[in-house]
């Protein structure tokens, strides 16, 4: 074999393993950000049937504003973490819980 084949063989061998290492960033945050989404329209929908008030409202948009500021900050350095991760989800889950009362707290939009 000469020194191009075996070039060519090597080439073509790292092929799938350079992809695979390109599909998984370490900084992505699908999850995390489809829950912001999620809850994003929970309080829109909360705002529209009237469940939630302006400050209510306003209120929720800012604790969103401040996961989501979480979350960049964890973007930063290019990688999340687990722990930052851990974090984040708990973040949002006292902000679902919070979605969640303000809504049926029987306080209607004038």
């Amino acid at each position: 074999m000469n020194i191009k084949t075996i070039c060519a063989v090597a080439v073509i061998a790292a092929i799938p393993a350079l992809s695979h290492a390109q599909a998984k960033d370490p900084a992505a945050t699908p999850g995390i950000d489809k829950r912001q989404e999620i809850q994003q329209k929970r309080i829109d929908q909360g705002v529209q049937s009237g469940e939630l008030n302006k400050r209510e409202a306003a209120r929720l948009e800012r604790h969103q504003a401040g996961i989501e500021k979480m979350e960049n900050r964890a973007k930063a350095d290019g990688t999340v973490t687990k722990k930052e991760r851990a974090k984040i989800h708990h973040a949002q889950n006292h902000e679902s819980r919070r979605i969640h009362r303000q809504k049926h707290d029987h306080q209607r939009a004038k």
